[in-house]
């Protein structure tokens, strides 16, 4: 059984990773400290299981999950979290496991015998469509004022945190979301969203340039509209990385 770790804290990645070894046979095929490395690695790699942070830099852990998810043979994840609010949707997305930090080494031992009983997942991988079936569009729901919008995720530009709701922008119009920027952007495709900063998350397709800014940070500015969008200190390597920068 092989494993991947997806945790941005050098010392809580090393302490799991230890704890690992310590108390099963699984295999540590990786350890990466944000979302989109973690992305790139399963698209080339596959793993029985990923313990996953969910307050990671780039795609944060429930949007990547929420992918995972979807794939023909989709590892099982065990989420590692300070954050105890999250469990509900980590169950939706019907997560093997939810450990909280700082870590219990009986608790650890215990999901990892779980793990090394279990028989391999099975294939999710879902049936050839029919031949006349139209192609599958992405799309999310948004509301403006008693009506519900089905929007393409191709016309979102981006993602703002506004206190206790989430502000989404097209090129035309401002959508107010009654829930969290996590749980907004966990139902947007993760080839095309990126999570930039704790506040924003942006459709890399519409970016326009990238700006010098503060602390050796940038600045994005997107098409069709006037917004600054920041990017944080803690994202900049994977911003790098996948902006070619």
């Amino acid at each position: 059984m092989k494993a991947l770790i997806v945790e941005d804290e050098y010392l809580a990645r090393e302490e799991l990773a230890y704890l690992i070894r310590e108390h099963s046979r699984i295999e540590i095929a990786a350890s990466v400290e944000d979302g989109l490395e973690a992305f790139k690695f399963l698209q080339e790699n596959e793993v029985d299981v990923v313990f996953l942070d969910i307050n990671i830099p780039s795609i944060d852990g429930l949007l990547l999950a929420k992918n995972l998810h979807k794939a023909a043979r989709p590892p099982r994840i065990v989420f590692v979290t300070a954050y105890k609010e999250f469990a509900v949707d980590a169950f939706e997305l019907e997560a093997f496991d939810y450990i909280l930090k700082p870590y219990n080494e009986t608790r650890i031992a215990h999901v990892l015998h779980k793990l090394e009983t279990l028989e391999p997942p099975p294939s999710s991988a879902p049936a050839a469509p029919a031949a006349d079936a139209a192609p599958a569009s992405r799309t999310v729901n948004l509301a403006k004022g008693d009506s519900i919008i089905v929007t393409p995720c191709d016309d979102i530009y981006y993602v703002e945190a506004d206190e206790k709701v989430t502000l989404v922008y097209t090129a035309r119009d401002r959508y107010v979301m009654a829930m969290s920027i996590s749980e907004f952007v966990s139902r947007l495709p993760a080839d095309s969203f990126f999570r930039c900063h704790r506040s924003f998350c942006v459709n890399i397709h519409k970016i326009r340039e990238i700006a010098p800014w503060q602390n050796s940070t940038y600045l994005i500015k997107l098409y069709d509209l006037k917004a600054e969008i920041p990017v944080s200190r803690s994202n900049i390597k994977a911003f790098r990385q996948l902006m070619h920068l």
